[in-house]
């Protein structure tokens, strides 16, 4: 059985910088796929970044291009998400998800969710 745990939200002023961590464990992490969502108050859950487990291949979201940063760690089973520069819009509760092929950008193509982590980015 497939788990993510995420990990590493929190506060943080505009301007500053978080790392959220996702460790899966029950999966051959070498073929997998995971993508970071995010879901605001109010807001539909949208994709942040992702990346191919297998080749290290990424895609980001247009609003986080140049500020996040998508990278595995395979030998630990995890995907981290460096997020520097926030902003109070990058506010949100974040989702690592996984699927057993390519990256994608809808969350219905997600198999498997993590529990969320609370981002807060005060101005």
């Amino acid at each position: 059985q497939v788990q993510l745990v995420e990990s590493g939200g929190g506060l943080v002023q505009a301007g500053g910088s978080l790392r959220l961590s996702c460790t899966a464990s029950g999966v051959p992490f070498s073929v997998y796929s995971v993508g970071w969502f995010r879901q605001a108050p109010g807001k539909e859950r949208e994709f942040v970044a992702g990346i191919s487990m297998n080749n290290g291949v990424t895609d980001y979201a247009d609003s986080v291009k140049g500020r996040f940063t998508i990278f595995r760690a395979n030998a630990q089973r995890m995907v981290n998400l460096q997020m520097n520069s926030l902003k109070p819009e990058d506010t949100a509760v974040y989702y690592c998800a996984g699927r057993w092929s390519i990256i994608a950008r809808r969350s219905d193509m997600y198999s498997t969710w993590g529990q969320g982590t609370q981002v807060t980015v005060s101005s």
